[in-house]
């Protein structure tokens, strides 16, 4: 859920900092918590998220629920920006491209999956998220001249495909299943590689921090649904609380902190360890619907996503250069993400 820039090569998307070179950052006090305590919990915000997405929805229109999210984030990136004492990017061509990332990174993503899951159980919605990597590899084969294929990374694309069939129940027609939530759902996911293809070809060596950049893009995002909520939402009648507090934990922690997470994650042990949270949002994501919304689970919705997530492993390995060094695969999981 994903997301914000990341230091990457290309996840999740649930986003989850796009691949920009940041400035270089004074030395850092080791942090007080182990990384593997903040790596579960990077897991557990971003699996409850589509938990928090349903509830979130149960009291307000989708474009206010991505709004209050997006406000919400942006208060957590400026207040840390402030004290780290970070500074806005001051180029007009920066900010242009950073609007662009903010809709198909933030607006568009989170938007659509406040649409699916009207019609869609919180669960699914977390096992399409896991789509991303499938596409940004699919995508980058033919956006990315320097990401070229392997065999195995083909199989992992081929893998993904059998195990979204099977999430769906493809055998039986996808019988019972809401086509349009489920279509919103993975065009989200897909959403989230094309803003990193984006984000790689513009960003790169823009010399703002990373940090800075998503700030700048969360304050963006939320401008964009500031403009569109007068015209598609009308002001709510009353504050539920449960709802309220569902989005604003969204927001503040699902994209808010995350971010600060990943970004200390992705400093201390690398991006390749950090990325790896986009395989436990699945898992968390369909416990949360299970036991605490009811939703019900049929045998080939965790099979199905297994599959998926083998398959997003294998579109991820590493390819190995003439060197002997392994090369990183583009995708990782944006910062933005759920």
């Amino acid at each position: 859920m994903s997301t914000p820039p990341a230091p990457a090569a290309p996840a999740a998307p649930g986003t989850r900092l796009p691949s920009v070179t940041p400035a270089p950052a004074p030395p850092t006090r080791r942090p007080a918590l182990d990384w593997r305590v903040r790596f579960a919990a990077l897991s557990l915000i971003w699996g409850f998220s589509f938990l928090l997405i349903k509830v979130g929805t149960d009291g307000y229109a989708p474009f206010q629920v991505t709004f209050g999210r997006l406000l919400s984030g942006t208060a957590v990136l400026a207040v840390a920006m402030a004290v780290r004492r970070d500074r806005l990017p001051r180029s007009g061509r920066t900010w242009g491209h950073l609007f662009v990332a903010a809709f198909f990174l933030n607006a568009l993503p989170f938007s659509l999956f406040a649409y699916a899951e009207l019609t869609i159980p919180s669960t699914l919605a977390g096992i399409c998220n896991a789509t991303s990597p499938l596409w940004g590899m699919a995508l980058s084969l033919v956006a990315l001249s320097e990401d070229r294929p392997t065999r195995r990374r083909v199989a992992g694309l081929g893998l993904g495909f059998i195990g979204v069939l099977t999430v769906l129940g493809a055998w039986q027609g996808f019988s019972g299943l809401d086509v349009t939530g489920t279509a919103m759902a993975l065009l989200a996911s897909l959403s989230y590689p094309v803003g990193w293809i984006y984000v790689r070809r513009t960003l790169a060596g823009t010399g703002s921090s990373t940090l800075a950049l998503t700030g700048s893009q969360l304050f963006l995002g939320t401008v964009q649904l500031a403009v569109v909520l007068p015209v598609f939402t009308s002001v709510p009648a009353n504050v539920p609380l449960l709802p309220t507090l569902a989005v604003v934990a969204l927001g503040a922690l699902g994209t808010g902190l995350a971010v600060l997470l990943q970004y200390g994650l992705v400093q201390e042990v690398g991006p390749t360890t950090a990325q790896m949270v986009t395989y436990f949002i699945p898992v968390i994501a369909t416990a949360a619907g299970v036991t605490l919304l009811g939703e019900e689970l049929s045998w080939n919705t965790p099979v199905g996503a297994l599959i998926v997530l083998a398959g997003a492993a294998l579109t991820q390995s590493r390819a190995r250069s003439s060197s002997g060094t392994p090369r990183r695969a583009f995708l990782t999981r944006p910062l933005s993400r759920n």
